[in-house]
């Protein structure tokens, strides 16, 4: 009986036992449910749980997240991991990331991610470089620094624009002017690409 509660005992800790973070790659892509304001409308439009998303590098044994937020800048991945919905966050990573994010890759990666910082937020998702929002960001990076698209660009149109909720933050932000051939990049087709694996979610 001893040997069957000690068992018990052992599965129960096991099961609620947190999962192990693995060791985070500069390079990898953090992906969240912002509480932002637009959240919801990014949610629905992207038929997508998540509406934020950065890029890891390490720094002196910390880990920061690079991301378009007011403007963009660095910030603590505990701190960004608080920012988002009950704390959930996903790490996902590129094949064969040990070989494609060579030092010298990474190097290029961090000047063009140089060149960006402090850009303001980019309300509107214009495709310009003079501001920019989240996935724009990380995708433009990747783009530049190894040629890899990591989701397909899309038009404004081809998201699902009839909920309320979306309806209100277009009139919002566009009036009766909505860019509808406006190239985008989503959080949900990053999330989806098959260039990337997940490797960790809480």
């Amino acid at each position: 009986m001893v040997k069957y509660f000690t068992l018990i005992i052992i599965l129960v800790l096991l099961i609620n036992c947190p999962k192990k973070v693995p060791n985070l790659l500069n390079g990898d892509i953090v992906f969240q449910t912002s509480l932002s304001p637009q959240s919801k409308a990014i949610q629905l439009a992207t038929n997508s749980k998540y509406s934020h998303m950065g890029i890891l590098y390490e720094d002196h044994g910390n880990y920061y997240v690079y991301e378009a937020i007011e403007s963009v800048k660095s910030t603590k991945l505990e701190e960004w991991i608080k920012r988002g919905e009950h704390g959930h966050y996903v790490v996902k990573r590129i094949r064969n990331a040990n070989k494609i994010l060579t030092p010298e890759i990474l190097r290029k990666m961090k000047e063009i991610g140089d060149g960006f910082k402090g850009k303001n937020y980019d309300l509107y998702f214009e495709w310009s470089d003079e501001r920019l929002y989240c996935s724009e960001l990380v995708w433009k990076i990747y783009k530049r620094a190894l040629n890899m698209e990591i989701g397909n660009l899309q038009n404004i149109r081809e998201f699902d624009l009839s909920h309320p909720i979306v309806q209100s933050k277009i009139k919002e932000r566009y009036g009766n002017n909505l860019p509808v051939d406006g190239v985008v990049i989503s959080p949900s087709q990053m999330f989806n690409s098959d260039h990337l694996i997940e490797v960790y979610s809480n």
